[in-house]
This record gives structure tokens, C-alpha cells and sequence, in this order.
């Protein structure tokens, strides 16, 4: 724990000297989303609907997450409607892979683990894959999000000039641009979090079936392509969203100060 604790002051100290006072607002997000998400277990473990509370739960994370950041006010108002538009296709889609993937519950590699216990613990594990599923996939969701909205926001107010043509090629290419990095972000992420789990594998001799099939690892790969599919309809989507209302509105979408 000392560990922990040590690792949390350096971030704060670090957000702090690098961010200042926004570096604060992210610290600040952060502890509130934990917060948030340690409700989300409390509600659920009550008996409250899964679905329910983490659709409320999913809405006020993105909105801690977008808001507490730096930017213009309707910068802000965009990237949360595509955020939270996006995670309700994540979350659909959470829900028909779990039906059809089955991949709920412990697997035969956890026996030793659970011999003694009782699994009849009035909860479906069923929902608690959907929701790891959908929470796993909002922060990268909500850093495209904005990423996006924020960088066309920018080359607009840079380029007095620039059409709607002009806006929708460099549209294409920041989102190309941040499509590599998110993408590679979460595949890495999810490699390096379960090179325990494959190194155990490998050491089992598990044939290719077993090893391809296994629950522990399709949970992981499951959850991390439907992040880089939020990625992808986060990006997708704010684009559109921003040159249609710059179709709409022009430069007026710059009226507004930062917040």
C-alpha cells in the first residue's frame, strides 16, 4: 500500500507542477470517478438493476471526464453528446457479445481459487460483464471524443478561411492520426495487463483451441475491441458532428470562451 500511496502523490505533485490549476481539475476528475465507479459496485451488489445504474453511472464518469477538462463550451457539449451517444452503442453491443460469446462467470482455471465458496451470490454475472465491458471502454471513448471535437475546433479558429471541403479532409486526417494511437493504446494496454496470464498458458501446454477459446482471454480481447469500436464511432461521429454544425453556424461555433 505504501507503494500506492507513494505513486498517487507523485501523479498529484506531477498533474500539479505540469497542469497547474487545470492539472488539479484532472486530479480532482479522477478521485470523483473513482467515486463514482465504487458507487456503481455498492448498487449493484444491493440489488438495484445493473442496467439502470450503470447507464447513470456511465453518463455522470463521461461528464466528470469532459467537463473538468479545459475547452470551449460547445467543444465540451459536442464530445459529451458523441460520448455518451457512442457508449450506448457500446453498451448494446456489450450485451449481444456477452449472449452470443457466453463468457460470464468463472472459468476452470479460477478452482482452486473458489473451492469452498459459494458462487450463489444473488448477483448475474452476466451484468457484471456488461458493465466491465462499458466502463472498460469510456475513457477511450471520451479521450477521442474530445481529442477530435477539440483539434477541428482548432484548425478552424486558425483558418479564417477554410471551407467546408477544406474542414472535412483535415477532419480526415486528425482522424486518422488519432485512430493509430487510441487503437494502439488499448491493444498494448490489454497485452501488457495479461502476459502473466498468456506466459501461464504457454506453460500448460495449451493447444491453440484451448488457447484461443480460453474465457479469461476472450474476456479481455472482447472488452478491448469494443473499445477500439468506441474509438472508432467516437471518431466517426464527432467529426460529423462538427462540420455539420459548422455547416450551420460557421465561425460563430468560436463565440464562445473557453472554460
Amino acid at each position: 500500500m505504501n507503494a500506492i500511496f507513494v505513486l498517487v502523490a507523485l501523479l498529484f505533485l506531477s498533474l500539479l507542477i505540469v497542469g497547474g490549476q487545470q492539472g488539479l481539475k484532472t486530479f480532482f476528475g479522477l478521485m470523483l470517478n473513482f467515486i463514482l465507479i465504487f458507487a456503481l459496485i455498492v448498487l449493484v451488489n444491493l440489488g438495484f438493476n445493473a442496467y439502470i445504474v450503470t447507464a447513470v453511472i456511465a453518463v455522470m464518469i463521461l461528464s466528470v471526464a469532459i467537463y473538468l477538462s479545459a475547452g470551449r463550451g460547445k467543444v465540451l457539449a459536442l464530445a459529451w453528446k458523441t460520448s455518451v451517444v457512442v457508449t450506448t452503442i457500446v453498451a448494446l453491443l456489450a450485451f449481444l457479445t456477452q449472449y452470443f460469446a457466453q463468457i460470464q462467470g468463472y472459468t476452470l482455471e479460477n478452482s482452486d481459487e473458489l473451492e469452498g465458496l459459494s458462487l450463489n451470490i444473488g448477483i448475474s454475472f452476466s451484468h457484471l460483464v456488461m458493465i466491465v465491458m462499458v466502463i472498460s471502454a469510456l475513457g477511450a471513448i471520451a479521450e477521442a471524443s474530445m481529442a477530435v471535437t477539440s483539434d477541428l475546433f482548432e484548425v478552424i479558429e486558425r483558418s479564417p478561411e477554410i471551407t467546408k471541403d477544406s474542414l472535412a479532409a483535415h477532419a480526415e486526417t486528425i482522424g486518422s492520426q488519432i485512430l493509430g494511437t487510441a487503437v494502439n493504446t488499448l491493444f498494448f494496454g490489454m497485452l501488457g495487463a495479461n502476459i502473466p496470464l498468456l506466459v501461464w498458458y504457454v506453460r500448460l501446454h495449451y493447444s491453440v483451441a484451448e488457447f484461443v477459446n480460453g474465457k479469461l482471454l476472450v474476456m479481455e480481447v472482447a472488452t478491448m475491441l469494443l473499445g477500439m469500436i468506441g474509438i472508432l464511432l467516437s471518431i466517426w461521429l464527432s467529426t460529423t458532428m462538427v462540420e455539420r454544425t459548422y455547416r450551420k453556424e460557421g465561425r460563430k461555433i468560436l463565440d464562445e470562451s473557453d472554460l
